[in-house]
């Protein structure tokens, strides 16, 4: 697990509220909300951007997404919300452990991305 501040909120070091958690991941809500829904879906094991994951990683990252869909149901957006992964500090990676935003609960213009 990572030294992160997700890592330090998956292991209880930092308290937060959990919208969800299973064996592999967590989802909280996000401290700097660009949307009236701002979930982070957070694998429980640190790998720091999308493209530091190999093959191994296949299983956990499509159970990251299952979980995006349920949580976004959970939230009430299921119907219409932006799934956001940033990988590297120029695409906007401010935590170097991999994690996915669930945006939602309003309207998004056409052909610009949020996060």
């Amino acid at each position: 697990m990572s030294d992160t501040i997700f890592g330090k909120i998956i292991r209880g070091e930092i308290p937060s509220d959990f919208l969800y958690e299973d064996e592999h991941c967590i989802a909280i809500n996000d401290i700097n909300p660009q949307a009236p829904v701002h979930v982070l879906v957070i694998p429980k094991r640190g790998i720091p951007r999308l493209v530091d994951s190999g093959a191994d990683d296949k299983e956990l990252l499509g159970h990251l997404m299952l979980v995006a869909g349920k949580v976004a149901e959970q939230q009430g957006v299921a119907d219409a919300f932006r799934l956001i992964v940033n990988n590297g500090a120029n695409a906007g990676q401010t935590v170097f452990h991999l994690h996915l935003h669930i945006i939602g609960g309003r309207p998004f213009a056409e052909g610009r991305m949020a996060g």
